[in-house]
């Protein structure tokens, strides 16, 4: 039923790496914690990731979602947002930089 379904939308699947899995789930939560910076609903990108390490159980070696990005470098995350954002069958608007993100990759900043 599956793959009839999927032939009569014209989607095909396709083999997705474990790193596509975590850029995508963990750059979801850094876009929109920056929109939480920027919104100042949150004072710092450190207090995001104690709330993330603390209260949802981010994994603590990689020192919360906004340490990782800046870990991977903020212009990576922002490629890979842009990469994701041009598949046709995703959703283009969800995966737009926050202004405060896209600002920080293109000076070549980090949020901590």
């Amino acid at each position: 039923m599956i793959e009839d379904h999927r032939k009569s939308l014209g989607i095909t699947p396709r083999k997705i790496s474990d790193e596509e899995i975590v850029q995508r789930l963990v750059f979801a939560l850094v876009n929109e914690a920056a929109h939480i910076l920027e919104e100042g609903i949150a004072n710092k990108a450190s207090d995001i990731d104690i709330v993330y390490i603390f209260g949802y159980g981010f994994p603590a070696h990689r020192g919360g979602p906004m340490n990782y990005a800046d870990q991977v470098g903020l212009f990576n995350v922002v490629q890979a947002m842009n990469r994701f954002a041009k598949n046709p069958l995703d959703d283009a608007r969800f995966w737009q930089p926050a202004p405060l993100l896209a600002r920080l990759a293109a000076e070549g900043k980090t949020f901590n």
